[in-house]
């Protein structure tokens, strides 16, 4: 079969893009070029090529804090106001009227395969090289397997079958032969398999201490191993649903039991995002590091989110977002403390705005370089994980004691108190309606939301779900447009182009 493009090959190649090899188009070498197997010589090398995997993770268009298009925004957590900028693209995501042309959704396929390629060029050369410490050879490989079993999770999550490739691909041939999609299944096990001999090699702290931020932890892969056993025993099917629940609790429990601080009441609310806190916040498991007062390494979340008429999250003078809190201010109890820290109102616009990420601080200054980390896992999420795994193990008191906890940080009465409240009751007849509620409003806008519905419903049901929603709370994107082809994002157009047979297109986007 003739493989005419270049998409996933360029994808593929990214880590040794300065490391060709010559030897297919010249028969001397080329004094300026080096083989990518030549590149590592010591240690450093290889630490600089980890690196370029977390610098690959943090671009927006990756799992950057730019990244929320393709999963918040997925969710019914925003709404919009907007669907002409950059051609009306992004709004195919909220609107559930996505193509497979969309030059966005082919971007964030590239540099999530970017991202996985950088991880390879790191597994397929670090043997080479020989470590004066052993542990720090092991650490470098842990954290390589960590970053692309994570990468992979979301490429598993959000399209299904996908491309397989665990090794550095150094020629067009090669780059043909792993263009085909493998089964979901093969996926899970290739992330579990990464993520258990990057527990194994023991070489990396519980926890990273503050001049380690932004690198991933045993608290961390024990937190993804859980998260990824919970995702496959309730969507996958199969016979391995118990054993894969009690694997998740496992993990989790590991991962819950490595924190430094005893009940989460001890954290308040807001301390978790206080960019003056983000090196110290014992909630904090991973996250992305931006710099504040920095050009290009700050975060741009706190003036992304300004209004116009307020100067609460950024001295940016922004003209406000077009994302918005959706349906999910309706979502706050009453007293909830998060409900004010998370959205608040905008008297210019006459809308809700996301307040979340805030940096008005002098270091940003009026140009809004926040210092703002973006987070990817923290202590509430791995509880109310654990929570539901509980659940589905039959175990209510645990996850109701877990539960408990999130509600009483939040200044919330107990789940048992709750079922003498009708409305209460009324809106969260079930444990799990009321852990997908508190997941809801406690990790709101941190890219969580699309996936708890994955994990939560069937089609069916999330097809019901969105069609039960009132659509003037989404501003011009439509809920109801919603329907089965939406479990997965088809496989972008020059992709498929590139082995029609092999890369097959999701159901609904043929």
């Amino acid at each position: 079969m003739k493989h005419k493009t270049v998409s996933i090959t360029v994808a593929w190649f990214v880590a040794g893009f300065f490391f060709v090899s010559c030897n297919d188009f010249l028969d001397q070498k080329d004094p300026n070029k080096i083989t990518a197997s030549e590149y590592f010589q010591n240690e450093n090398d290889v630490l600089r090529a980890v690196n370029g995997i977390y610098r690959s993770i943090r671009d927006n268009y990756c799992l950057g804090e730019g990244s929320t298009a393709y999963t918040e925004e997925r969710s019914d957590n925003t709404s919009t106001q907007d669907n002409q900028s950059s051609s009306g693209e992004p709004f195919q995501f909220g609107d559930y009227s996505l193509l497979p042309a969309n030059t966005y959704l082919k971007t964030h396929w590239t540099r999530m395969f970017a991202a996985i390629a950088n991880a390879n060029f790191v597994l397929t050369y670090i043997d080479g090289v020989k470590f004066p410490d052993e542990n720090v050879y092991k650490q470098y490989r842990a954290e390589a397997k960590f970053l692309r079993a994570l990468v992979y999770f979301h490429v598993v999550r959000k399209w299904g079958d996908a491309p397989l490739s665990v090794t550095h691909l150094t020629s067009s041939a090669e780059v043909a032969q792993h263009t085909f999609r493998e089964k979901k299944e093969n996926i899970y096990e290739q992330i579990v398999k990464d993520l258990t001999e990057a527990l194994d090699a023991g070489s990396l702290p519980d926890l990273q201490p503050a001049s380690g931020k932004g690198r991933t932890c045993r608290a961390a892969i024990n937190a993804l191993l859980g998260q990824v056993y919970l995702t496959m025993a309730v969507t996958l099917d199969g016979s391995r649903r118990q054993s894969d629940l009690e694997a998740a609790r496992k993990y989790l429990t590991e991962a819950y039991g490595m924190r430094t601080f005893g009940e989460l009441k001890e954290i308040p609310y807001p301390d978790v995002f206080d960019v003056e806190q983000k090196g110290a916040c014992p909630e904090l498991i991973f996250q992305i590091v931006y710099i504040q007062g920095d050009r290009d390494y700050s975060s741009a979340k706190a003036r992304g989110n300004q209004p116009r008429d307020s100067r609460l999250l950024s001295q940016y003078a922004s003209t406000g977002s077009v994302f918005l809190p959706s349906d999910l201010i309706k979502e706050y109890e009453a007293e909830d403390l998060r409900r004010e820290w998370s959205v608040q109102y905008s008297a210019y616009s006459g809308s809700y705005y996301i307040a979340k990420f805030r940096d008005a601080g002098a270091g940003a200054g009026t140009l809004g370089y926040g210092g703002n980390d973006w987070i990817l896992m923290r202590y509430a999420d791995v509880m109310l994980l654990l929570a539901e795994t509980c659940m589905h193990l039959g175990d209510e008191a645990a996850a109701i004691g877990l539960l408990n906890q999130v509600r009483e940080r939040a200044g919330l009465p107990a789940y048992e108190d709750m079922q003498n409240d009708t409305d209460y009751r009324s809106k969260y007849p079930t444990l799990k309606l009321a852990l997908l509620h508190e997941r809801r409003v406690e990790l709101a806008f941190e890219n969580h939301r699309w996936y708890d519905l994955l994990r939560n419903f069937n089609i069916l049901e999330l097809e019901q779900f969105f069609h039960s929603k009132t659509r003037t709370d989404f501003g011009i994107s439509n809920p109801l447009n919603f329907g089965r082809k939406d479990l997965y994002y088809p496989i972008p157009f020059d992709e498929w182009k590139l082995n029609p047979e092999g890369m097959y297109q999701n159901e609904g986007y043929e």
